[in-house]
């Protein structure tokens, strides 16, 4: 059986999906939304948000399955800081631009 990151990082590689959607479309069944509506929620965060490179993708679409599971701002703002600072133990960096292609280049975390 695969694990989720498998088939998040499986939607990436294959090219049909954003690191955001990759990560939306894993996870929809803890947002209440089908996968469809779900992935189009992603669209504009290709390449670190609008293709400028910013925040990693996979990190804006854990915080938007984070905001839709909890329904709770102040346990998704405390659940994305773990997040966010596990994520940047583990890779360096939270830059799009960074991770790809930067003095801190690693691939992709979802690949």
């Amino acid at each position: 059986m695969e694990t989720r990151k498998e088939i998040a990082a499986e939607k990436k590689r294959c090219g049909s999906h954003n690191c955001t959607q990759a990560v939306l479309c894993t996870y929809h069944d803890f947002t209440g939304m089908d996968e469809e509506t779900i992935k189009n929620a992603g669209n504009a965060f290709a390449a670190g948000m609008g293709n400028m490179e910013g925040t990693c993708g996979a990190l804006v679409g854990a915080g938007i399955v984070l905001g839709l599971a909890t329904q709770d701002k102040a346990k998704s703002i405390k659940g994305m800081r773990m997040i966010m600072d596990k994520f940047k133990q583990r890779n360096g960096v939270t830059q799009c631009k960074l991770l790809v292609s930067g003095s801190a280049f690693i691939p992709c975390p979802l690949s």
